[in-house]
């Protein structure tokens, strides 16, 4: 059955899902794993989540996927990855997140 990713709404067809990693369980509230709610996200959009913010601003201000969706941050990526099919890209930490620990 193909999956959707819950951030850019892709559908990540049934043949690329032989990739373990493809799809991804975010966990909306990090580091409260246990009790935390989690969505399906393709790997880009996790990658991007975690390379433009940290743990406390996740848990505090983005534990929900219409947070997320709605993040200035996100917007142009969103807008992106909607437009291909790449399910692998290259991340780095954004100038904001570097140098914050959590």
């Amino acid at each position: 059955m193909p999956t959707t990713c819950a951030l850019c709404r892709r559908i990540v067809p049934n043949e690329r899902i032989d990739d373990p990693q493809v799809v991804q369980e975010h966990h909306l509230r990090p580091e409260e794993r246990a009790t935390s709610p989690t969505v399906l996200l393709c790997r880009p959009c996790h990658k991007q989540i975690h390379a433009l913010f940290t743990n406390d601003e996740l848990r505090d201000g983005y534990d929900t996927i219409d947070a997320l969706r709605s993040a200035d941050r996100l917007t142009d990526y969103i807008g992106w990855i909607r437009g291909t099919e790449k399910l692998d890209i290259q991340v780095s930490r954004s100038d904001r997140k570097r140098g914050r620990r959590r």
